[in-house]
């Protein structure tokens, strides 16, 4: 099974790479994949490569639902 993670992007570290947020932790990840990403965005990120980038919609869902399973967890809650 696989599995792709929603982050936040926090920074444009360079051609091809970000930092990005998924809860508490964040991590560097590559955008080979995404055309125009920008701080804000949120992506799907599966083996450390953003995969797609979600509308604010979708992520807004998506970022309650693992916020859910977070707490579940007992991990605490942020963004």
């Amino acid at each position: 099974m696989c599995l792709a993670v929603p982050h936040t992007i926090k920074e444009i570290l360079g051609e091809n790479r970000a930092l990005a947020s998924a809860g508490a932790v964040r991590t560097e990840i590559r955008t080979d994949l995404l055309d125009d990403v920008v701080p804000g965005d949120t992506v799907l990120v599966h083996a450390g490569f953003a995969i797609e980038k979600l509308s604010p919609e979708d992520s807004e869902e998506l970022k309650s639902l693992w916020d859910e399973l977070r707490a579940l967890a007992g991990e605490p809650y942020a963004h």
